[in-house]
């Protein structure tokens, strides 16, 4: 749970949050990507799922156990989605070392059928 944190980590995962949901409704700030199965159903269904995902507020202790606002699940024509943030160094070839600094991270937003997951 995010408040058994240090005061340190508490802001880093704030930044972190804040970060995350600024690239998910915006689409800025990183690299967007759809699986197979996502992008098999179409333009307008991809579409539609992205403006769901950027729409997405219903964070709570079981989809959020850490306050970063980088996982959810959606639905879209029946279609159950799960969306997830993945952190990288600016070079994609490693994890980032620090999520909650955008100069050393490169984030990575992944739609997929829920199948896929």
């Amino acid at each position: 749970m995010i408040w058994d944190t240090g005061r340190e980590e508490l802001d880093k995962t704030i930044r972190t949050r804040d970060l995350n949901d600024s690239f998910r409704k915006s689409g800025r700030g990183g690299r967007i990507l759809t699986t197979r199965g996502v992008a098999g159903l179409g333009d307008e269904f991809v579409a539609e799922a992205f403006q769901e995902v950027s729409g997405f507020r219903d964070f709570n202790e079981g989809n959020d156990p850490h306050g970063e606002h980088d996982f959810g699940a959606v639905v879209v024509r029946e279609h159950k989605l799960f969306w997830k943030i993945d952190y990288y160094d600016r070079d994609l070839e490693f994890g980032s070392p620090d999520p909650s600094n955008p100069a050393v991270t490169t984030r990575v937003l992944t739609v997929m059928l829920s199948e896929e997951y």
